[in-house]
This record gives structure tokens, C-alpha cells and sequence, in this order.
């Protein structure tokens, strides 16, 4: 299944929404100028990963095993900026403009991008509980869009995802309830995240439970305060 769009109207222009996949972009860009500059193409592209990919064991153990940038916990930052090809960003960059932009309507630019940087934090943190020795670096914002699904699927239970649906040789569009699709999309993480076979794919599964389940409980404390007047209201005497 693909997204294409969602059906919630947005009352504002998404600054922080599109600033945030510019950042991305600019970053691969650089990267791959990074790499061609280095004597060997995949080595440039290997070194700009583990200098500025998060590597779980550097942070549990504190000890560098790659040239990392210091101090080491920045990499909880520079990681989901950092894409491993065109579809690792693409995808990713597409699943985050669909949802992002009203999550940020909803939150408001700034805290919007406050959330999104805890959310991909988070992610983080939750992948190196679960694999603290782990010597591969973890690239991708996955984890911070991720934390933005979650809280989709709590602030917009009515809205809907128009979907492309491959059916064997078949395809057509779909209209799935947004609540279905980001429960399914979550289910695909989390069966692979408590199998074994799912260490073996590459996928960073609990950065994504981590970040979801993370936005999921945040929106629910941001509604609560946002429907009795407390999240970020001031008044002027």
C-alpha cells in the first residue's frame, strides 16, 4: 500500500513541515558531495555514515569505534537527518509530508518541531535499549516521522488516506480510514521488531515503535491540554 494523500484540511502553510524535508535534502546532497569527494565513492559514503550515524554501542559503552563526532550524544541528532539512497529519503520524505503538515496545523510550527526532534530522539533511545551493543549505525528520519504517525492516529480518528493498493496484477485506489492505516502500518513494525528474522532486514523496527508509541502518548497529553487551555496560552495584562 501507498499513500498518496489524507483527507484533513490545513488552515495554515506547513513552514516547519517543508523546512524539515529541505534540511533532509540539503543533508543528502551533502552527502553524496562528501563521498564523491573522497578518493573512493562507497567510502565516502561509509564514513559520512558512521561520523554521523547513531551507533549504539559508542553511546552504551562510550567508546568510539568509528571517527565519530564528539560528543557522541549528538548523533542522537545528526542520525535523522542522514538517508541510506534515494528510496530510503523519498519514502520517507513522502510519509512525513502526508502526515506532518497537520500535526503541525494542530501543534503549531514551533512545537511542532520541537516534537518532531523528541519523537526522533526518542526513536533512537528505544533502539539502542534493545540492541545497546549493537556496532551498525542507525541512519534515518523514520524514527521522528514515525512519533508523527502515531500522533495522526490519535488528534485525526476521522480522517481518511487515499491509498494505492496493489492486488496481484491489479491496482486501484483506495479510501482507508486513517486510524486503519496507521495500525496496520505499526503492526508491520512491531511483528518483524519481536521476531528474529526482522534483526536481519536492515530496518531499525523499534526506533519505529518507539517513536509511534511516543507521539501516540504525547498527543494525548497535548489534546488534553490544548482542549482545557493549557498548552501554550498566555494571557496579557
Amino acid at each position: 500500500m501507498i499513500p498518496l494523500r489524507d483527507t484533513q484540511e490545513i488552515s495554515i502553510f506547513p513552514i516547519a513541515t517543508i523546512g524539515i524535508i529541505l534540511v533532509n535534502v540539503f543533508v543528502f546532497v551533502w552527502m553524496y558531495v562528501f563521498a564523491f569527494s573522497a578518493k573512493n565513492f562507497q567510502y565516502g559514503l561509509t564514513l559520512f555514515y558512521v561520523k554521523y550515524g547513531l551507533v549504539p554501542f559508542e553511546i552504551t559503552h562510550g567508546k568510539l569505534i568509528y571517527p565519530t563526532i564528539r560528543p557522541l550524544w549528538v548523533t542522537l541528532f545528526t542520525s535523522m537527518f542522514i538517508h541510506g539512497g534515494f528510496g530510503h529519503i523519498l519514502g520517507n520524505m513522502w510519509f512525513f509530508w502526508i502526515f506532518g503538515n497537520n500535526v503541525e496545523d494542530y501543534l503549531g510550527s514551533v512545537k511542532f518541531v520541537i516534537f518532531y526532534i523528541a519523537g526522533g530522539i526518542v526513536a533512537a533511545l528505544t533502539q539502542i535499549a534493545i540492541n545497546p551493543s549493537s556496532k551498525v549505525p542507525v541512519i534515518g528520519a523514520s524514527g521522528a516521522i514515525a512519533a508523527v504517525m502515531g500522533a495522526y492516529f490519535y488528534l485525526f480518528p476521522r480522517s481518511n488516506i487515499k491509498t494505492l493498493v496493489f492486488v496481484f496484477y491489479f491496482v486501484t485506489f483506495v479510501e482507508i480510514p486513517a486510524p486503519f492505516f496507521l495500525l496496520f502500518w505499526f503492526l508491520m513494525q512491531l511483528i518483524p521488531g519481536l521476531t528474529p528474522s526482522g534483526a536481519s532486514q536492515g530496518v531499525a523496527f523499534w526506533a519505529h515503535i518507539g517513536g509511534f508509541v511516543f507521539g501516540l502518548l504525547a498527543a494525548i497529553v497535548i489534546k488534553k491540554l490544548k482542549d482545557s487551555g493549557n498548552f501554550g496560552e498566555y494571557y496579557y495584562g
